[in-house]
């Protein structure tokens, strides 16, 4: 994050005015939510995570307003962190619209927004991006490896992430315990 006092120059002599302006970070995205489209009675999930210091709380808003609702669900994740929005099931009227991401603390706030269309189910693109082969439960012995599948098809190539217990699977976070190959195994 960017801790610089405004009067770089003069935090030399000032030592102490330098150390509690690095106290105070204004928040900067590490993860931040990009444009969907879903289909109708489906799901949608946007990703943010902020770093700063104090620790920023994440918020999430949907056209101005905070967003409440029981089909919509606020998942935090790395100690605070990080947040999923997840909407579930997708309304077309109700559901597109612009999500806005708020990383707050007392050094300030950073925003960032993305946007959902939602589409009617018989009204799908040809090309719209579809699972062909969608994982399954799998049992495995402890120490084991197990190789989860996904396949997927649409125009142009989809992007394919995965979620545990809905939240973001961090491959390089994981020590090597995990890999997604670009098959879209992991």
């Amino acid at each position: 994050p960017s801790c610089i006092p405004p009067d770089y120059g003069n935090c030399y002599k000032h030592v102490l005015c330098c150390l509690l302006w690095c106290l105070r970070c204004l928040p900067s995205f590490i993860t931040f939510p990009v444009n969907q489209t879903g289909i109708s009675g489906g799901v949608a999930s946007f990703v943010c995570q902020a770093r700063g210091e104090p620790k920023p709380r994440i918020t999430w808003f949907k056209i101005g307003k905070k967003i409440s609702s029981q089909r919509v669900e606020v998942i935090e994740f790395d100690g605070g962190l990080g947040s999923v929005l997840r909407i579930q099931p997708l309304r077309v009227y109700r559901d597109a619209a612009i999500y806005k991401c708020i990383a707050s603390n007392s050094a300030g706030e950073v925003n960032v927004s993305a946007r959902l269309e939602v589409l009617e189910e018989d009204n799908i693109p040809h090309e719209f991006p579809s699972i062909d082969l969608g994982p399954h439960l799998k049992v495995v012995e402890k120490n084991r490896t197990a190789t989860m599948l996904c396949a997927a098809s649409g125009n142009p190539d989809p992007e394919i992430s995965w979620f545990k217990d809905m939240l973001p699977v961090n491959i390089s976070s994981s020590d090597g315990r995990l890999k997604q190959l670009r098959s879209g195994r992991l």
